[in-house]
């Protein structure tokens, strides 16, 4: 008796490569994909739930309790740092005087600590705190790198007052009152009040330099006036809020007669249309009005 045969369901009959035949061998980028799938399955899951719960977080701040913030920061934390987020390099950028180490200090973090573990404005806060600091910013770039930016104050001038010296920015801050000997090629301004009305006076003596070049401090007088003493022991005085124009009549009377280099005690501008000069008295009624400076 003839055998029946039944033609495939689809109309022709399907041919079946032998069984673990090189057909059925997955490419290279599978089998490395499937080794890894572990591995990546749960770090990608938490990158993109630390992504979503970020701006979560921004939204609560504002209103949260503290408390309630800081759990839920610290559980995010935990669970990308079991997933491999974790500090592994901190930059810093635009440091010059500010000490290293106390900054790496109030930053916060140390390398393998959580990359969301910690408060970015908190930390931002407690390195503006610092004397050299004007201005930071503090970034975290997932998964591991945290950046530190830092706009330092830059030092203008050393103020004396009360026997100490510190070093003072543009604006009359007071940047630090230590290591003032290292800057101490910086002006000298003496007395009180000095800070905040030296920026003028230093710019206007730094567009003459033949003058500056005589100049060993600059005195504040009452909290209204300016007097200069020299290298020479003179001490010139200056009218009240018209130091400019003082200033330009002492280079003209510098390059007529070489006044600054005579031995005077005083040179009085403070007067428009007169000069009053006095010279200086005997070497055994000389009095001491030396400033120093920072050794």
């Amino acid at each position: 008796m003839p055998r029946v045969v039944r033609p495939p369901q689809n109309g022709r009959q399907q041919a079946r490569s032998p069984r673990n035949s090189v057909n059925d061998r997955p490419s290279w980028l599978k089998l490395m994909l499937r080794r890894q799938r572990r591995l990546l399955r749960p770090l990608a899951y938490t990158t993109v739930a630390a992504i979503l719960l970020v701006p979560v977080l921004a939204a609560l701040h504002a209103g949260a309790p503290d408390g309630l913030l800081s759990g839920l920061r610290d559980r995010i934390a935990r669970s990308a740092a079991a997933a491999g987020m974790r500090v592994t390099d901190i930059v810093i950028e635009g440091r010059a005087n500010t000490p290293e180490p106390l900054l790496r200090t109030v930053i916060g973090v140390a390398k393998g600590d959580p990359t969301l573990g910690f408060s970015v404005a908190a930390a931002r806060a407690r390195i503006e705190s610092l004397a050299w600091v004007q201005h930071a910013t503090v970034e975290r770039r997932l998964p591991g790198t945290i950046v530190v930016a830092l706009e330092e104050r830059r030092p203008f001038a050393i103020w004396q007052h009360d026997g100490k010296f510190k070093l003072i920015d543009r604006t009359g801050e007071i940047v630090t009152d230590q290591d003032a000997a290292a800057f101490k090629s910086l002006p000298l301004v003496v007395g009180l009040g000095a800070p905040k009305a030296a920026a003028v006076l230093i710019d206007a003596l730094r567009d003459r330099p033949a003058i500056q070049s005589h100049v060993v401090a600059a005195v504040r007088v009452g909290e209204r006036r300016w007097n200069l003493h020299l290298n020479t022991g003179c001490d010139v005085l200056l009218p009240e809020g018209h130091e400019v124009e003082a200033l330009d009549r002492l280079v003209q009377l510098e390059q007529q007669h070489a006044l600054l280099d005579r031995p005077l005690q005083t040179v009085d501008m403070r007067l428009p249309d007169r000069l009053v000069v006095h010279p200086q008295p005997s070497t055994e009624s000389k009095p001491d009005v030396q400033q120093r400076r920072p050794t």
